[in-house]
């Protein structure tokens, strides 16, 4: 169940984490301002895949962001200090571009290394009826 929950999570942080670094290494930013984007980006759609399954469980808009919050913060904020770390530590990665192999392979690397972390986060959250054990009730 941990990895399923992180694995949902993953998706999400990572559409908006490569479309935040897709967009601030495209524009030129510097790398405070494409993290800062990728990781608004993570949490956003993040949020949105919770909120996508809940609301079709009949929740209004205003509880299903509720239970996306309770149930993505943690996991989302654990995997997005993971993975942009790991970027900005792997040498040359935030300055490669997106035509780079340098910048995908870091940011691949990156997601696996945040997904090993995270998960065992999920699992302990879930045994305490915390994190995705809130989204479980509405599937």
């Amino acid at each position: 169940m941990a990895a399923k929950a992180t694995l949902h999570c993953l998706t999400g942080c990572a559409i908006g984490e490569v479309l935040g670094m897709v967009i601030g290494t495209s524009l030129g930013w510097n790398n405070i301002q494409t993290i800062a984007l990728a990781v608004g980006l993570a949490f956003v759609f993040g949020y949105a895949l919770t909120m996508v399954g809940v609301l079709k469980a009949g929740l209004t808009f205003k509880q299903a962001l509720r239970v996306a919050l309770a149930a993505d913060t943690i996991s989302i904020l654990v995997m997005e200090i993971v993975d942009n770390g790991i970027m900005v530590i792997v040498p040359g990665a935030m300055d490669a571009g997106v035509a780079s192999w340098l910048f995908w392979g870091a940011l691949a690397f990156a997601f696996l290394i945040a997904f090993l972390v995270t998960t065992p986060v999920n699992k302990w959250l879930i045994g305490k009826g915390k994190g995705h054990a809130v989204v479980h009730a509405y599937h």
